[in-house]
């Protein structure tokens, strides 16, 4: 099925390569440096890849699949090259190996992921029926990158997405994410002389965040949450604006229209105030029905070599996974090495699980050759 194994020396040495590049999403200077790097790693592979720009934000396109490749044969690598951490964290937070773990900013979200994909591209053999995109904004939402996500994903018929696994299982269910913002239009007043000719439009806020709390059902899963809020302008005058954000995150697809259809269907409490509603649905859930053909063909690979069996879970946040299993395309998830600490300084790879989780995407990839 697949020939030869993952040198680990050379993981180890390209993963320090990339995380040592500081790429924050939509930075498009450390995205490009980064995107040289990873076209040195390919080579030829998967032919010459694209650099997509969008609002000034790159991305990294590898059509690669042959047209003569039947779409239910045709494979999307999918992964992302941002990082949540800002430009500098690298002096303070450098790319550390101790014993077997790694450590530094984006190393486990999802640069090792990255590095993987490459290794595992190596192994395959023939691999004229891949493609690869790496985003350069999945952490803020993939608000450019989405229209190339979709369209690669479409020409395929199944996506395996190199995000960081879960204590080492495949992630086949995701939440779908849906982000609003509640505005309140009230009337500005002297709060000392004439409070009562104003409309506080803090007082109306807080009205409705009670209420856009009390939308979530715990038994479904459904969180609604209020986030980021504000209001008014001096101590002495009565606020004439307020607003919150929401994040609403949901197992099914039509939880997350129920809750926007309440948030739309908010009404003023405090006489003249007015409401102004913003937001949809980011990204909608990866129901497990859309993971569990290559679950089993994962778990037949696994055997197959030899590997660790493989488990799967379910997962509240989101990933670019949620939009192309949306779109109806077989799609599974958490495909990366093993480690922990997404998003935070703690942030780790277990290097002992690269060339198990390298060898199952390799078998994966060989296997929808056939």
């Amino acid at each position: 099925m697949i020939s030869g194994s993952m040198p680990p020396e050379r993981f180890t040495r390209r993963l320090g390569e990339l995380v040592g590049i500081e790429t924050p999403s939509g930075e498009g200077r450390g995205l490009n440096n980064a995107y040289d790097l990873l076209e040195t790693w390919a080579g030829s592979a998967l032919g010459r890849p694209e650099r997509i720009v969008s609002d000034e934000v790159p991305h990294l396109y590898w059509r690669g699949a042959d047209p003569a490749v039947p779409k239910n044969n045709r494979v999307l690598l999918l992964g992302h090259a941002d990082t949540v951490w800002p430009l500098g964290t690298l002096a303070e937070n450098p790319f550390t190996v101790t014993e077997t773990r790694a450590t530094g900013p984006g190393v486990f979200d999802m640069k090792a992921g990255l590095v993987l994909a490459f290794e595992a591209l190596a192994l395959a053999g023939d691999v004229s029926h891949v493609s690869m995109i790496v985003s350069g904004d999945e952490e803020r939402g993939s608000t450019t990158s989405r229209p190339l996500v979709e369209e690669a994903a479409t020409a395929c018929g199944a996506v395996l997405v190199l995000e960081p696994s879960e204590g080492g299982a495949l992630k086949t269910s995701r939440k779908g994410v849906a982000l609003y913002r509640i505005g309140v239009n009230g009337r500005a007043a002297h709060a000392g002389l004439e409070p009562h000719n104003g409309v506080n439009a803090l007082v109306e806020l807080a009205h409705q965040v009670l209420t856009i709390s009390s939308l979530a059902d715990r038994g479904r899963g459904t969180t609604v949450t209020p986030t980021v809020g504000g209001a008014g302008t001096t101590t002495n005058t009565v606020p004439e604006r307020a607003f919150v954000d929401v994040d609403v995150r949901a197992w099914e697809r039509r939880e997350l229209e129920r809750v926007e259809r309440a948030l739309r269907a908010l009404r003023p409490q405090e006489p003249g105030a007015e409401l102004a509603f913003q937001g949809s649905v980011n990204r909608g859930p990866l129901e497990r029905g859309m993971s569990v053909d290559l679950l089993r063909a994962a778990r037949a690979v696994a055997e197959q070599l030899g590997l660790t069996p493989v488990a799967e879970t379910s997962v509240g946040g989101g990933s670019d996974g949620n939009i192309t299993a949306s779109l109806g395309v077989p799609t599974l998830d958490g495909l990366g090495p093993d480690g922990g600490g997404a998003h935070a300084r703690h942030e780790w790879v277990d290097l002992t699980s690269v060339r198990d989780r390298t060898s199952l995407v390799a078998g994966l990839l060989a296997d929808r050759a056939t």
